[in-house]
């Protein structure tokens, strides 16, 4: 990781995400997506508020080619928009043996008061730990080793 608002990690694909036609089954990305925003927060020191959650409001991912058992993948993730309460992330697997993106994906995340499962702003301290990656429309920038 080069910078708080660009994270990345490696994964070897495990056979419990393989499905039956032989390659990663389309839900495992969306787990691997989740696992990334966790892994993000967690790196920079990020504790979740009480009362106060991130829920996802709505995910897309776009599929480019397989992966399959024992590949080598880098996810890499970055926000990409801080709204009043809500955020944009977008995320990135890439084979490690040839580079290629092979699925791109975003979710819209809102920050919800707990008790009364309302939208609530995010503050602005929190805002701090994740600033933005600027100008990307679908691709960090180069700098995410």
């Amino acid at each position: 990781m080069s910078h708080p608002s660009l994270f990345s990690y490696k994964l070897t694909v495990p056979q419990s995400a393989i499905d039956e036609y032989g390659h990663v089954n389309n839900v495992i990305y969306l787990q691997w997506m989740q696992d990334a925003a966790i892994r993000h927060g967690e790196a920079i020191g990020y504790k979740v508020a009480e009362n106060r959650g991130w829920f996802a409001r709505e995910h897309h991912i776009e599929y480019l080619s397989p992966a399959f058992l024992g590949e080598d993948l880098e996810v890499r993730t970055w926000l990409s928009e801080i709204r009043r309460v809500r955020l944009r992330r977008r995320y990135e697997f890439v084979r490690a043996s040839d580079g290629n993106v092979i699925v791109r994906g975003e979710t819209n995340w809102v920050y919800v008061d707990i008790k009364t499962g309302r939208p609530v702003s995010i503050p602005a301290d929190l805002q701090a730990f994740f600033p933005l990656v600027i100008g990307q429309s679908d691709s960090p920038p180069a700098s995410i080793p």
